[in-house]
């Protein structure tokens, strides 16, 4: 086992995360990105080695999950625990917000003895992550006022803009696919719109995506169909991360070109911006009928591009024909868990294996999150739990 090696790492850095939350990637450094990098290799490290990483002896983790998860309710979980916390799931639904409870009132509430919270609330456009700062706001205007002793730090579980912890555990996953960091520069990624039979996919995969591999001298390429825009914002972010980390972003209405010479391929289906402000709007309104009416007409418009699919010939046309495929789960699996969908059953079988390993490292970025927002000191603390080697299976 070898820590001084991510200790060493920290100490070459220039960060400040303690009691920052974090919500979205570009707005943190490269040295704070490096660092959740470092300490997520460390936390995984002593793991593997049997070396507990407790650095709390009590306290909650408070989770709110607005949309369905598996792989990010549990990987949560599984960070918390890392760490010593327990976790409480927030069911607004058997709570008083049901009753009309303000966010201030609830936030507070809910954080007396709590160290982190994590938010997923990616539905609607313009509203998760402004949920997201009204929580941080409430819970940081408590501590002020003494009310509460510690002020928990926010992690977003994904939101309407960003999806932080699932672009970080993919580009760790890149980081050690590829041997390192400083072999990026220059690798193509090709971050591109896939067929689904389902309507209303958030978009905040793909942004998060052009907005994180932008920073590292990556050529990425997205690519959609006509209609299927993005955010505008994410797209100027990535534009200028990608001038200024001597990388390349570019945008295709062609998966072909997309895929051409990649060395990494992430087809995934999102449903288009100006149909997400539609939805949110009618969802607003209460408007049952309007709704249906536009699931209707989107998934009529998602049939129109049932070529979208990351294939065998499409992979081949590849680097070298061994582009490394990546998903954030579930994909849509044509003859498996659809007649139609994302990629051909082949390809991701072939690559099944990989995209748990791709999942694997998002315990361990959450994990990171919650060590560098709670110690002010993460060198010290990793220091500590390498020397007591305290057991973590008896």
């Amino acid at each position: 086992m070898n820590i001084t090696q991510f200790i060493q790492k920290l100490d070459s850095l220039k960060f400040d995360m303690f009691q920052k939350d974090f919500l979205l990637t570009w707005e943190k450094t490269r040295d704070e990105i490096d660092a959740v990098f470092a300490v997520a290799d460390a936390l995984r490290t002593l793991r593997d080695n049997n070396v507990s990483a407790r650095i709390f002896d009590s306290g909650l983790a408070v989770s709110l999950f607005r949309d369905n998860s598996t792989r990010t309710r549990f990987s949560f979980s599984s960070a918390a625990n890392l760490l010593g916390l327990a976790v409480q799931d927030l069911d607004e639904g058997k709570s008083q917000i049901a009753h009309g409870e303000t966010v201030r009132e609830t936030a507070n509430m809910v954080s007396f003895m709590s160290d982190v919270i994590g938010i997923r609330d990616d539905m609607y456009i313009g509203k998760g992550n402004t949920y997201m700062r009204e929580v941080a706001q409430a819970v940081q205007q408590g501590f002020e006022e003494g009310v509460l002793p510690r002020r928990p730090t926010l992690v977003n579980l994904q939101c309407d803009i960003d999806h932080p912890t699932q672009s970080m555990a993919d580009m760790l996953h890149i980081i050690h696919h590829f041997g390192g960091v400083e072999n990026l520069k220059g690798k193509k990624i090709a971050m591109t719109w896939a067929y689904s039979p389902s309507y209303g996919k958030p978009l905040s995969v793909p942004q998060g995506i052009v907005g994180l591999m932008t920073r590292f001298g990556m050529e990425v390429s997205l690519a959609h169909p006509e209609g299927y825009n993005i955010m505008s914002d994410v797209e100027k972010v990535a534009a200028k991360n990608a001038a200024e980390n001597g990388g390349k972003f570019s945008k295709t209405y062609s998966m072909a070109e997309a895929f051409a010479d990649a060395d990494i391929v992430y087809p995934k289906s999102w449903a288009p911006y100006e149909a997400m402000e539609k939805r949110t709007v009618l969802y607003g309104n209460g408007d049952d009928a309007g709704i249906k009416a536009l699931e209707k007409e989107l998934l009529a418009q998602n049939a129109n591009h049932k070529d979208w699919e990351c294939t065998e010939e499409l992979m081949k046309t590849t680097k070298d024909g061994k582009a490394l495929y990546m998903h954030c789960l579930p994909a849509d699996i044509t003859g498996v868990s659809c007649k139609e969908g994302e990629v051909a059953a082949s390809v991701f079988d072939r690559y099944r294996t990989d995209t748990y390993r791709e999942a694997g490292f998002k315990p361990y970025i959450i994990a990171a999150m919650m060590f560098l927002s709670t110690c002010k000191d993460p060198q010290a603390t990793l220091k500590m739990l390498a020397y007591k080697k305290l057991p973590r299976l008896i």
